[in-house]
């Protein structure tokens, strides 16, 4: 008897500890609940290592604020980008509400000199990197969640040892679980040639130092100050298309000029303060550019360390703006009720909503967890199209002529809570309309989910959808 209620008051424990570190997410709190009815003991120790409040990277986003508010004097006056925006060319100043939230992003301003190349597929963006990297004169910053000692990481890993050789100050940043399996030899060659190279916390250091479920996502590569590169697309084989199971992936990656470089630099600089306690103080790394034209663009940080969660926040005023249409491409499409809301809200107002998934799944837990919130969408009147051709991990969202969003952010709740991400912000008309040709081009290779036949999915179907959502806030 005395077992017993030892046991019972230790699963009380463990059920009030949860319940009181997840009280703002009542979805995390379920789905952690469940992990623990299910796995006692267990479980509870996978919450304490996994999911405690990430707070120690404060301290390092402040510096790198600190930091840039120190360089901005050198090139704001001169580029303008706190300057009164010309209002008649863009349709962001007719909406105030959207207007003042995305203004009001800490760190993250709309600037105004700037110029973006929509780059499809990784076989155009692997030659435009490899290119910018090839002309790089004095710094190249390359940072990705995932780096694979492959053909392709090694065609990347040859250019920049050259540019190394070169004199060129080369560092690199790589997510200690997205690039688990990078070879201790691939890393030692890039340390035998000069290149500064750290991950983002190794698997092990991150499990024990309770941050195991805070990943950096961040894609990005800047080149002298001035070229930046951000996106969906990572550094290995299967993104030309090489996994047989997956097949052709397609996927959206941006090229960055302008102003906008200058907050992916100040990204990568926060970031490589975290990895390797180097403070980089260097003019050259924010020089002046020459871009004249005038365009609109945003690049906005989120992750677990900052007070905002921006890129959610960002999806949600967009959704919340739109008047005509709401297209979005996501491969993992986890909303959270916000969003969910949103996306109801537009639709029933007469909005044309429609999101492209994958068809084939790189994971069949989170494709289950999407596909439980279709239905009440369907419903409402949302369209899912699923992506035949191939595997699609672009991460778009057009709206209206209004803006239009593409970086590494996905539509699910572990990228706007608990990853470290980067998207862009465009308000360009061409642009906009160059990603909704994409966009247009994806649908031809897509079958619409017809909300009858999806109503007849087996029990069996369904039953996985429910615990896979339960789950999902984990994922």
């Amino acid at each position: 008897m005395v077992w017993v209620v030892i046991i019972l008051m230790l699963f009380i424990f463990q059920t009030a500890t949860i319940l009181i570190g997840e009280y703002k997410r009542p979805a995390k709190t379920v789905a952690w609940l469940l992990v623990l009815f299910i796995f006692p003991i267990i479980g509870f120790i996978m919450y304490y290592f996994m999911a405690k409040e990430y707070s120690q990277r404060k301290m390092v986003r402040r510096k790198g604020r600190r930091k840039m508010s120190e360089m901005k004097h050198q090139w704001m006056g001169s580029n303008g980008s706190d300057a009164v925006f010309g209002k008649g060319k863009y349709e962001l100043f007719e909406d105030t509400r959207l207007c003042g939230l995305l203004y009001n992003i800490p760190g993250s301003p709309i600037t105004m000199h700037n110029r973006t190349e929509v780059l499809t597929n990784a076989d155009v963006t692997y030659e435009a990197m490899l290119q910018a990297i090839e002309v790089a004169q004095n710094h190249i910053h390359f940072e990705f969640y995932t780096i694979r000692d492959d053909e392709i990481g090694r065609k990347f890993q040859d250019a920049l040892i050259r540019k190394a050789k070169q004199g060129v100050q080369v560092r690199v940043i790589y997510d200690g679980v997205g690039s688990y399996s990078l070879s201790a030899a691939y890393i030692n060659k890039f340390k035998q040639a000069g290149v500064s190279i750290h991950p983002f916390l190794r698997p092990l250091i991150a499990f024990f130092d309770k941050r195991m479920n805070y990943r950096n996502h961040r894609k990005i590569i800047v080149i002298d100050g001035l070229v930046g590169f951000l996106g969906g697309i990572n550094i290995g084989n299967e993104y030309v298309g090489a996994d047989p199971k997956l097949g052709f992936w397609r996927d959206t990656h941006l090229k960055l000029y302008g102003d906008s470089v200058y907050y992916l630099q100040q990204t990568f600089m926060t970031d490589w303060l975290f990895v390797s306690s180097e403070r980089l103080i260097d003019n050259t790394l924010f020089p002046e550019h020459n871009e004249p034209k005038a365009s609109l663009a945003q690049v906005i940080s989120s992750g677990p360390d900052a007070h905002w969660d921006a890129i959610q926040e960002m999806f949600f005023a967009g959704i919340v703006a739109a008047k005509k249409r709401v297209y979005m491409t996501t491969p993992y499409f986890i909303p959270d009720p916000s969003i969910t809301m949103a996306l109801k809200t537009a639709v029933i107002s007469g909005v044309d909503v429609r999101i492209i998934l994958p068809y084939k799944a790189d994971s069949r837990i989170v494709q289950y967890a999407s596909r439980s919130y279709l239905l009440e969408l369907m419903q409402a009147g949302v369209q899912f199209y699923l992506y035949r051709k191939g595997f699609i991990h672009a991460k778009v969202m057009i709206i209206d002529h209004l803006m239009a969003t593409v970086g590494t952010a996905n539509v699910d709740m572990r990228s706007f809570f608990s990853n470290f991400e980067i998207n862009a912000v465009m308000f360009d008309t061409a642009v906009i309309e160059r990603l909704e040709d994409d966009f247009f081009m994806d649908l031809k290779d897509s079958e619409e989910l017809k909300l009858a036949e999806f109503e007849q999915r087996s029990r069996m179907e369904k039953g996985k959808e429910i615990i896979a959502r339960l789950l999902s806030p984990l994922f």
